[in-house]
């Protein structure tokens, strides 16, 4: 096992192949003593432009929800060791054995144990403390395994959930434990306050907008570096959470674990009960962002397949 305690981001991470230098490399801020102040925590969103919550999940919940997820993986013979240190196998019949993309990862998403982090009262109580009023989640969630070679470029999500409502928050949760060399979440500091941002992505919707791109190209130390700002993370332990605003920058490192581990994680979005729902994202069908449903995602691709995450 990991021995999270011994170590810092410094030196670990890499996103495309290279090092990420110790310069432009920062541990993110454990806001977990905050939970219960709303106040405090609203200050400390508005101010860094995200909350990590060490902690915040309960630790059994969220293994049962990726031994789960990684059972059924496991099914389609793409990993071995579903409830242990998992890792990728290889091999894929999930075409195979379930030819139906997004029926199938619909399917695994979708699981009691999965719905019970994501859409459960624990994470749901803490997201209505965030907006000081009873929250709801998306119905359509992110779970996105990761093999070595997978990286996010860079993005923020406001072209992607804000179609009703501005009031969207994401919740990064790690499923698992993701230190530096599965390639966990990282963000960029400050970001949510740079006024050509926010300016770039006003009136921009990914699913109107198809001939724009909201991910940046620049490579994540390059672009950090260029604006004086730094890339934070930490190791994540299973339960970890991470709370983020529509502008802020993020992405995720590369999974260069040399023990062939694939990391675990979800993202799900929170709304204010009492706003407009966008029906992409909510009912028994959601179709997403690209109408495709969950076959858009790359989670719905065999872990074989060859690709990055946006």
């Amino acid at each position: 096992m990991t021995d999270f305690a011994a170590e810092s981001p410094a030196g670990r991470g890499r996103a495309r192949g290279r090092a990420i230098p110790d310069a432009v490399i920062g541990q993110l801020a454990d806001s977990a003593g905050l939970v219960g102040q709303p106040e405090a925590l609203a200050s400390r969103l508005a101010e860094d432009g995200y909350l990590f919550l060490r902690g915040a999940l309960p630790t059994k919940l969220v293994d049962r929800a990726r031994h789960g997820v990684f059972h059924r993986l496991a099914a389609v013979d793409e990993v071995i060791d579903p409830e242990g240190e998992t890792r990728m196998s290889g091999r894929s019949r999930r075409l195979e054995l379930a030819p139906d993309r997004g029926a199938f990862w619909q399917s695994v998403s979708e699981q009691p144990a999965m719905r019970a982090v994501t859409h459960g009262p624990e994470l749901t109580a803490l997201m209505s403390e965030m907006f000081a009023l009873p929250a709801r989640p998306f119905d359509f969630i992110f779970l996105r395994p990761g093999v070595a070679g997978r990286y996010t470029n860079i993005h923020c999500d406001k072209p992607f959930f804000t179609r009703e409502t501005q009031r969207v928050l994401t919740c990064w949760i790690a499923l698992g434990p993701v230190p530096l060399e599965r390639g966990p979440l990282f963000v960029v500091e400050g970001s949510h306050r740079w006024p050509d941002v926010k300016a770039a992505v006003e009136g921009y919707d990914v699913g109107r907008d198809r001939d724009r791109q909201n991910a940046i190209a620049d490579h994540p130390a390059d672009f950090a570096a260029a604006r004086g700002s730094r890339l934070l993370t930490t190791d994540f332990r299973p339960g970890d959470l991470v709370v983020f605003d529509m502008f802020l920058l993020h992405g995720a490192f590369d999974n260069h674990a040399d023990d062939g581990a694939v990391r675990l994680s979800c993202d799900v979005r929170f709304q204010p009960l009492e706003d407009a729902v966008d029906p992409r994202y909510f009912g028994p069908q959601p179709t997403g962002t690209t109408g495709a449903g969950y076959g858009e995602l790359n989670g719905a691709k065999p872990l074989t397949e060859d690709w990055h995450q946006r």
